[in-house]
C-alpha cells in the first residue's frame, strides 16, 4: 500500500499535488513519495492535503543525470530541502534552456509553439512541449509527438545539460538523501550490471525493483543485484496521471511495494533529513 515513484504538475505529471493525493487515498495508499523532476515544489502541497488523513507523504525527487549519452534517472529520498534547492535552481534553469532550444527546433522544422508559462519551481520538461504540439494542431496526441519529434533521436529532441550520473548521486548523497536509480532496465546506456559498479563508488544505495514496465526476468535480476551488494529495493508505478504520454493506462498501488522497504529506506536516511 505505498507508492515509492510518483509525479505531479510540478514536473511531468497531469495531477496537481492535492489532486494527486485524492487519487491516492481513493486506491489505498499509505504512503506516497512525491518524487518530481529536478524539484521539490509539490511536497509542501501534498505535505498540506494529506494531513489528517492517514496518508504519509515521502519527499522525494527525479534527479535527471546523464551517463554514457543517455538519460540516467536518480531517485532521493528524504532530502535536506534546505540544502538541495539551490543545485535544483541550477538544473531548473538548465531544463528552461533545453525547452527553449528544443522550441527553436521545432519553429525552424515548421512547427512553431509558444512555450508555456510554468512556474518557478516547476520543471520544464518534453511532456509541456508535446501538450503545446498538440494545442498548436501540428500533432494529434502526445505519444505522436514524441514519436515524431520529441523523443531521443528524433529532429526536435535536445539531450540534458551534462551533469553526470556520479555527480547527481554524490549530490544527493552531500543533502542526507537515500539515493535509487530509478528503473534501470529501461536505461540505454548500457548493462544493468555493467553500469551498476560505477554508482555504486559514488554512493548508490538502491534499485528500483518494481516498476510497471518490467517483466518478471527484470524485477528477479534487480532483486539478485540487491542482494549481491546490500542494495535497498524501491518501486512505484511512475505515476503521472491520466493523459501523460501514454502512461494514463498506469494505476496507482497496483505493484504491491511491501511497508518494509519504506523503512529500510527511512533506515538508512541521516537523521537530520526526516522531517527537515
Amino acid at each position: 500500500m505505498i507508492e515509492l515513484h510518483c509525479h505531479t504538475t510540478y514536473s511531468d505529471g497531469t495531477l496537481t499535488p492535492q489532486q494527486l493525493v485524492a487519487t491516492a487515498l481513493a486506491a489505498g495508499v499509505r504512503a506516497l513519495a512525491i518524487t518530481d523532476h529536478d524539484t521539490l515544489g509539490g511536497w509542501a502541497e501534498a505535505e498540506a492535503a494529506a494531513a489528517g488523513t492517514g496518508l504519509e507523504i515521502v519527499p522525494g525527487v527525479e534527479l535527471s543525470t546523464v551517463e554514457n549519452g543517455r538519460s540516467l534517472h536518480v531517485l532521493g529520498f528524504y532530502p535536506d530541502r534546505d540544502r538541495l534547492r539551490g543545485p535544483l535552481a541550477d538544473r531548473l534553469a538548465g531544463r528552461q534552456r533545453r525547452a527553449e532550444t528544443m522550441v527553436a527546433k521545432l519553429e525552424a522544422l515548421g512547427y512553431g509553439i509558444t512555450l508555456p508559462v510554468l512556474g518557478e519551481s516547476t520543471a520544464p520538461g518534453r511532456p509541456h512541449l508535446a501538450k503545446a504540439l498538440v494545442a498548436a494542431g501540428h500533432v494529434g496526441s502526445i505519444n505522436e509527438a514524441f514519436d515524431r519529434f520529441l523523443g531521443e533521436g528524433k529532429p526536435a529532441h535536445v539531450a540534458y545539460e551534462p551533469f553526470s550520473a556520479t555527480e547527481g548521486i554524490r549530490l544527493l548523497r552531500s543533502c542526507g538523501a537515500v539515493t535509487v536509480w530509478a528503473h534501470p532496465p529501461l536505461f540505454q546506456g548500457g548493462s544493468v550490471a555493467a553500469v551498476l559498479p560505477k554508482l555504486l563508488e559514488a554512493g548508490l544505495q538502491g534499485l528500483e525493483v518494481c516498476h510497471p514496465s518490467y517483466g518478471s526476468r527484470d524485477r528477479r535480476q534487480l532483486e539478485s543485484l540487491c542482494q549481491r551488494h546490500g542494495l535497498l529495493p524501491s518501486g512505484g508505478s511512475d505515476y503521472h496521471g491520466p493523459g501523460s504520454n501514454g502512461k494514463d493506462t498506469v494505476s496507482l498501488n497496483a505493484l504491491g511495494i511491501p511497508w518494509a522497504w519504506l523503512d529500510g529506506i527511512k533506515a538508512a536516511a541521516l537523521p537530520p533529513a526526516i522531517g527537515s
